[in-house]
């Protein structure tokens, strides 16, 4: 593979990074609403549950460090396909895209559930 290539290549990727990280924020913000609703109606009338202003800016900064982490993982999906994707197959790499988007939008909302299932088996 030439520069050239791979030049198109990682354009093709970067093109696409801003809906990535759209639906990063659209994953946390979603994952921290079902938190709130799932926390008021399961924990709440058996332990305290209470949402501060603290906890939040807390999340909030603990979420854009995990949002760093994916994109820096982002990353290393491109040499993936710039590596391992030999043809060039634009399916390949479509498929490579969504497989890992929609893996790091789902990665909040099972990480809730999973705590919501830890909590309902104590």
């Amino acid at each position: 593979m030439d520069y050239r290539e791979e030049y198109i290549i990682k354009a093709w990727w970067n093109g696409r990074r801003l809906k990535y990280n759209k639906g990063l924020v659209v994953a946390g913000f979603t994952a921290f609403i079902f938190y709130c609703i799932v926390g008021i109606t399961l924990i709440e009338p058996h332990e305290e549950f209470e949402e501060t202003l603290f906890g939040m800016f807390f999340q909030g900064i603990a979420y854009c460090f995990m949002m760093g982490l994916a994109n820096l993982i982002y990353t290393f999906v491109i040499r993936l396909d710039i590596v391992y994707n030999s043809s060039n197959s634009t399916t390949v790499r479509n498929r490579l895209y969504w497989g890992y988007f929609w893996i790091s939008f789902s990665l909040p909302l099972l990480f809730i559930l999973l705590d919501m299932i830890i909590f309902l088996f104590r």
